[in-house]
């Protein structure tokens, strides 16, 4: 087994640092929550789906924007900390990332 690793915060705050404060701060909410894996691309992809995820349990009103906004940066994260960490694998992390269970 794969140990869990955390996320480096200086990495993901250089790269939060132009978008909206609100954004900001819900990527980091979830991240905090659920941002461990086996990489740290790995962690913003299990934040980004736990983002997903409650985006498809919630009735469908405007409340859910920010989750949503929060799930797809956090995808675009975890496939620029792939590229930047191991480029080599870029393309079958990303496959797996469109083929990840996130339905309730």
């Amino acid at each position: 087994m794969t140990p869990s690793v955390g996320l480096d915060q200086e990495w993901l705050a250089a790269r939060l640092d132009e978008a909206p404060a609100a954004l900001r701060e819900r990527v980091r909410e979830l991240v905090a929550e659920t941002g461990r894996g086996e990489s740290p691309a790995g962690a913003l992809s299990v934040a980004a789906m736990t983002a997903l995820r409650r985006v498809i349990q919630h009735p469908g009103d405007r409340t859910i924007a920010l989750d949503l906004l929060a799930a797809d940066g956090l995808i675009t994260l975890a496939l620029l900390a792939q590229a930047e960490s191991d480029p080599d694998h870029l393309e079958a992390f990303a496959a797996d990332l469109l083929a990840a269970p996130y339905r309730p």
